[in-house]
């Protein structure tokens, strides 16, 4: 039988929840289950993503917080089944190295985007290569991402960026505000793609970079690129798979 562990948010809806299914199904130690069952919002869920990447564990979200597109709709009943039916998508992260002006370096993973952000008044101005290739000499804007399929949805949607499917091999290259090129609207990229930022007049216009939720300040260059290990798988309920609802979202009005 298929051992479930329970994790939830810190939310009194998200542990009631968590209560009441464990003592429906059981509860396993986080170590040792098949599945784990992860009860909260996309926030929460992308946190799960981190703490088990690359655990071989499965997780099944169902939506306990304000947003869950990432999560599957709360029901108690015929938790097994749903679980056994769901669709498994392999997730992928970004891997970001960030390089300071003293040339220390810091490396993290995203699940959702490594983003690059103006950490004062003045707009930042960043170079972007792909490839090593130089493709825009000089973007002015507040900030500039790169977003994984995952994360399209996410800070990316919201950027005006596009909604990828789940098993797109593609990477969303989106700015944030652009104010020169002012027409200009990001790429779409083939997923072995190694984007390199490299930040301009730094003295005058630091940039933050971000891997999700973890920040570097005061960067002068970074690269992004997706990186096949670790992964997490994520199981979607057949009747209301990823690709469901990016088609959804993109005919929403």
């Amino acid at each position: 039988m298929e051992s479930l562990a329970f994790i939830a948010a810190d939310t009194e809806a998200a542990q009631t929840a968590a209560a009441r299914l464990a003592a429906l199904y059981g509860q396993t130690d986080v170590s040792q289950a098949d599945t784990i069952v992860a009860l909260g919002g996309d926030g929460f869920m992308l946190q799960a993503i981190h703490r088990n990447m690359g655990k071989r564990r499965r997780i099944y979200g169902m939506n306990r917080g304000s947003t869950g597109f990432l999560m599957n709709e709360y029901a108690e009943e015929g938790l097994r089944e749903r679980i056994a039916d769901a669709i498994a998508e392999t997730i992928r992260p970004l891997e970001m190295v960030a390089t300071r002006a003293d040339g220390s370096t810091e490396t993290m993973l995203a699940i959702n985007e490594v983003a690059l952000f103006r950490q004062s008044a003045q707009a930042a101005k960043i170079r972007i290569s792909v490839d090593d290739k130089m493709r825009l000499e000089e973007l002015v804007c507040d900030g500039v991402m790169v977003a994984t399929p995952a994360g399209s949805t996410a800070y990316n949607l919201s950027a005006h960026g596009p909604i990828l499917p789940i098993d797109a091999p593609l990477l969303a290259l989106t700015p944030v505000s652009p104010f020169r090129p002012r027409r200009w609207r990001g790429a779409l990229l083939p997923n072995p793609s190694k984007v390199r930022f490299d930040v301009l007049e730094t003295d005058k216009r630091p940039v933050n970079a971000v891997a999700d939720h973890s920040e570097v300040r005061s960067v002068v260059s970074v690269t992004v690129r997706e990186v096949r290990e670790p992964t997490v798988t994520l199981l979607f309920d057949a009747s209301h798979s990823w690709d469901e609802r990016i088609l959804s979202e993109q005919f929403r009005y």
